[in-house]
């Protein structure tokens, strides 16, 4: 008789592929999982019990710290979710700019996923691709709010200011040519607006790149395809929800399904997956890319034939304009009042979802009539994801654990918030 050996396992929290904090305890039978215990909190920050000490205003740079690679998806969850309770709705300008921006956060959240899942299973090229690509994005956060990732850019009411006029240009160094520089500020002539049309021709045949590198790969096929199979009414019972519930077949979208801001409007698919494995949903979010690619351009086509506010034009929900400030009494007391106490929201309490990139992320707010919230409940979509992990990983190869947890796209800001 061969021994049996049962062993109990520690991956993470100090683990490469852990995806932050996630401490997984396996309990192995050889090299086979019997059991997957995901021991969570090492990143708990309280969130959403600070979010009740704060005026409502203050707590959006929160937003951004919970799932750290997409930022605006969460600002625009929790900015809808004040907007409702206040009964008011941005201009059109700046709702276009939201989906613009939640797509370009979309795509920046897929290239993180996709080269950090290829660098977990061994493929280490499309990491470098991927970043590539992140660069220009992330300059994109940084010419309309000043910071590369925390932008706290969404604000009740609209967006904090309009798309700049002209774009952020290198500038020549001791570490780069005049040539270099001129070559770098190609496609930095133009407004914002111009470059992000420029990414999104040039976009699509990057995919393509990835594609050549990994869709019919031997080695990432036998990596991913018939590992973590979810049935879609199982996907369904566990609370899935974005590509994983599109991965197993099952074509829910809160963009399409439950239409917020301007998606009504814009004309782009779901795609589906057929298994419900790891390819399938490989399959699945480079798809999204190229979709929210598209609809990245159909915005920038309308915001560039239509010029408008970005703001409501409320003092008791947005702050006067900076030289208006500076010279009238009266605006100086809104932009006190506004940045120090905040405003009272009428008493209610609501649920307000966006489709960000891992799934339905959303906010459950109560109000009590004061300028904080009395409760915020974070609807996490990573959440119900790892909870399904010990599911999905039963019966599966150790090396298999790290193509799962790859698969789920889990950030430990959101999940322990």
């Amino acid at each position: 008789m061969p021994e049996i050996r049962n062993y109990t396992l520690n991956f993470g929290p100090q683990h490469p592929a852990a995806h932050g904090v996630l401490r997984l305890v396996l309990e192995m039978d050889g090299e086979v999982i019997q059991r997957a215990d995901p021991h969570i909190g090492l990143l708990h920050r309280a969130t959403e019990k600070l979010a009740e000490s704060k005026p409502y205003n203050q707590s959006i740079g929160y937003m951004d710290r919970l799932d750290y690679v997409s930022m605006m998806c969460n600002e625009h969850g929790y900015v809808s979710a004040i907007e409702k309770l206040l009964g008011i709705t941005p201009p059109l300008r700046a709702q276009y700019i939201r989906v613009m921006f939640d797509e370009i956060t979309r795509i920046l959240n897929h290239l993180m996923w996709l080269g950090a899942h290829g660098l977990d299973i061994g493929a280490m090229t499309v990491f470098l691709y991927c970043f590539r690509e992140r660069e220009d994005l992330m300059d994109c956060y940084e010419a309309v709010s000043g910071a590369r990732m925390h932008a706290t850019y969404y604000r009740p009411g609209g967006v904090y200011r309009d798309l700049p006029g002209q774009m952020p240009r290198y500038q020549e160094s001791s570490f780069r040519t005049a040539q270099e520089v001129a070559t770098l500020n190609a496609n930095r002539q133009g407004s914002l607006l111009d470059f992000i049309e420029d990414f999104t021709r040039r976009f699509p045949a990057r995919v393509d790149e990835y594609e050549t590198l990994l869709t019919d790969n031997r080695i990432w096929k036998q990596r991913t395809v018939g590992i973590g199979v979810v049935e879609p009414d199982r996907a369904l019972q566990l609370g899935f929800s974005g590509p994983m519930l599109r991965g197993s077949g099952i074509a829910w979208d809160l963009r399409k399904k439950q239409a917020y801001e301007v998606y009504d409007r814009l004309d782009f698919d779901i795609p589906v997956g057929v298994n419900g494995d790891c390819y399938d949903r490989y399959l699945v979010r480079v798809e999204e890319m190229r979709q929210s690619n598209r609809l990245i351009k159909q915005c920038v086509d309308w915001l560039k034939a239509n010029p408008g506010p970005v703001m409501l034009d409320d003092r008791k929900v947005a702050p006067p304009k900076r030289e208006d400030m500076k010279e009238d009494m009266e605006a100086l007391i809104h932009h006190f009042k506004l940045f120090t106490e905040g405003y009272n929201v009428p008493e209610g309490e609501v649920y307000a979802a966006v489709e960000a990139p891992k799934g339905e992320f959303g906010v459950y707010m109560i109000s009590d009539g004061a300028n904080k919230p009395y409760r915020v409940k974070i609807r996490a979509p990573g959440f119900s994801h790892l909870a399904s992990i010990n599911e999905m990983a039963r019966g599966h190869m150790l090396a298999d654990v790290v193509a799962i947890i790859g698969t789920q796209d889990i950030v430990f800001g959101e999940i322990d918030r």
